[in-house]
């Protein structure tokens, strides 16, 4: 079964400890991250679950189309990867509001 959301929020950036990584995510939250809970919970009883709790997802930002996991968040909600090729195909940065249609 394919469930279909779509949410908009600011990408964000985190950076290592270390300052050398760093990373751009859109939080899901909010309806979109309690439907995704739900979802996540179904695949803890079923034992499909990705490892750290993750949800694959198709996303799509924009004209890209990627496949990437979705990561739980305990204070954030679901934590959206965007990667480089990504950012800038769709010309959007850190701070930039951003929406997202995800496949689970």
């Amino acid at each position: 079964m394919t469930e279909r959301l779509t949410h908009a929020g600011k990408l964000w950036r985190w950076t290592s400890s270390s300052g050398t990584g760093t990373w751009h995510f859109l939080t899901i939250d909010g309806e979109a991250g309690e439907a995704l809970s739900a979802t996540a919970l179904m695949r803890r009883l079923e034992k499909s679950i990705g490892g750290f709790g993750s949800l694959k997802v198709e996303a799509r930002i924009g004209d890209s189309v990627f496949k990437t996991s979705l990561f739980p968040s305990r204070e954030l909600g679901w934590l959206l990867p965007v990667k480089a090729a990504v950012r800038k195909a769709e010309g959007v940065c850190e701070g930039d509001e951003v929406e997202a249609v995800l496949e689970v």
